[in-house]
């Protein structure tokens, strides 16, 4: 695995030693902090350039009392670790303790590719590293930062990668300077805005519409928190995986949690255990794929809509009402139902309104009743929209491979900016680095796709995430290209769904779009600051 390792002074590493697994490798755990702390540094890390132990370093220690923590050294745990978990295990049994193990876990240097097969179990809890926070013009050891995969390295393509990434990252990095200086002339500071917040929402606009001119193959740090159970299964598909980059950083995950969690992790290396799941992955997902070739291969694609919806409910406003009255009444379902089908309008619309109540703001939610109906999406959005959309779990989603084939999406900020050429260029020297990848690394190829070129995902949830997500997603800070996606979700439940009720409970959809998206939010941030000051 090609890595940046970091250097640290005698004085950081005695103290890193405590509290992280590793000093030297990608992939480390935290240990011997209380949950608060690491929490915290989790939070921080997303909006921060650093990585965790150097921002560990740099602000949180002066914060700790570590004086008691001298004698502790958390790289070399492991012997005592495996003896108390081993005993517990045997007493009593595998899935239920792995169950209320937890361990946080970085990620770090991993492509975007790779954070998306990380991000992808719904029992876990992630942290991905901003691009509206941080510019990724800047280089780490020398180098920008994108995934360099060893065999594709030392392949005849190896040199034409690299000249043709930096250049895509120089095309950036000239984007962003351009870009926030034409923003900072288009948008005045406000009379009570500091300079700090206006300097921050400009920059935030300015990244957020030049973010598309990135490669996938951009890396990004990921702090990821789970059980024991969540990161064996989570191991087990890495392993499965087709990239190469996901199996070796199944391999580094691994030693690191077995320096807190081994026994929760003993199944993975036993052939009969662990190897006949992953060989059933993999054999699995190959032989689907060649039977979906074999039978749909080189089908014309026809034109759609950004954002269809293909699924739902004619009836979902019924099952949603019988649901709310489920657990108030002694009635069967079956009998429910039949009573909510011949109720007039008002009385449904008075059980919907009851369910949903006084929504004080988005976080008041109604409840489980609202799981009963569905909607399926099929959407084809740029990528950095999706990598936004793909985070929430309570759903199905499902995606197809990046490639250029679907085009890109260039917002109408880059024309204003008079930045036009310079990303068309860059679109253009992505899609022939794919083409030239494609035959000999069909999976690694997608690193050189940009970030603005469209991709095909499937979302499927249920009414209640719905409104989680789509009001989330809307809100004035969020990132124009999925308020797009989410806004017309929300249009379509409404117009071809025919869930007005459903819809209208949504009260905390933001329809018009801010001048800056994050203006209010660093507002609020300072304001914190102040009264915390």
């Amino acid at each position: 695995m090609t890595y940046v390792a970091e250097e640290f002074t005698p004085e950081e590493a005695d103290i890193l030693r405590r509290y992280f697994t590793n000093l030297d490798r990608p992939v480390f755990a935290l240990v011997n902090l209380p949950e608060v702390v690491k929490g915290a540094l989790f939070a921080r890390y997303s909006r921060s350039p650093k990585s965790l132990r150097r921002l560990f370093i740099d602000e949180f220690v002066g914060d700790l009392d570590i004086g008691g923590d001298e004698t502790v050294d958390a790289t070399m745990g492991l012997a005592r670790a495996e003896e108390l978990y081993e005993r517990v295990f045997l007493e009593y049994g595998d899935d239920s303790v792995a169950q209320l193990g937890g361990v946080h876990l970085a990620c770090e240097q991993a492509s975007n590719l790779l954070t998306k097969v990380l991000e992808r179990g719904r029992l876990m809890s992630y942290l991905e590293q901003s691009t509206r926070y941080i510019s990724y013009d800047s280089r780490f050891g020398g180098r920008y930062r994108y995934h360099r995969d060893p065999e594709l390295l030392a392949s005849r393509h190896g040199t034409r990668y690299i000249g043709e990434m930096d250049r895509m990252f120089d095309a950036y990095s000239t984007a962003v300077e351009r870009m926030t200086e034409h923003v900072r002339r288009a948008v005045p500071q406000g009379p009570d805005d500091s300079d700090l917040v206006y300097r921050q929402a400009t920059r935030a606009k300015a990244l957020d519409a030049v973010r598309g001119l990135l490669p996938a193959g951009a890396t990004s740090n990921v702090g990821i928190y789970g059980s024991g159970q969540a990161f064996e299964a989570l191991i087990l598909r890495m392993r499965a995986h087709p990239l190469p980059e996901a199996r070796a950083y199944a391999d580094e995950m691994l030693v690191e949690l077995r320096k807190v969690i081994p026994s929760f992790l003993r199944r993975v290396d036993i052939p009969e255990r662990g190897g006949r799941w992953v060989d059933y992955l993999r054999t699995r997902r190959t032989e689907t794929e060649r039977a979906v070739d074999e039978l749909l291969g080189g089908t014309p694609v026809p034109s759609v809509p950004e954002v269809s919806l293909t699924e739902y409910d004619a009836d979902g406003e019924e099952r949603l009402i019988a649901a709310i009255c489920y657990p108030f009444s002694d009635l069967p379902d079956a009998e429910l139902r039949r009573r909510v089908s011949e109720m007039p309008l008002e009385d449904r619309l008075a059980l919907i309104s009851a369910e949903v109540g006084d929504r004080g703001n988005r976080r008041h939610r109604p409840g489980r009743a609202f799981e009963a109906t569905g909607y399926r999406f099929d959407v084809l959005s740029d990528y950095g929209a999706f990598r936004d959309l793909q985070r929430h779990r309570m759903m199905t989603v499902e995606w197809q491979r990046l490639t250029p084939n679907h085009g890109f999406l260039r917002p109408e900020l880059v024309d204003e900016a008079g930045l036009s050429d310079l990303f068309d260029s860059t679109m253009a020297r992505s899609a022939d680095l794919f083409d030239l990848l494609r035959e000999d690394f069909p999976q690694q190829a997608s690193y050189a796709v940009s970030m603005a070129y469209r991709l095909r995902y499937s979302m499927q949830f249920n009414a209640r995430e719905a409104m989680h997500m789509l009001e989330l997603r809307s809100s004035p800070q969020g990132h124009p290209s999925y308020r797009r996606v989410v806004l017309e979700m929300h249009r379509l439940i409404a117009d071809q769904a025919g869930h007005h009720a459903i819809a209208g409970a949504m009260s905390h959809m933001t329809t018009e779009a801010p001048e800056l998206e994050r203006l209010e939010s660093e507002r609020r941030s300072e304001a914190r600051r102040l009264s915390d000051g």
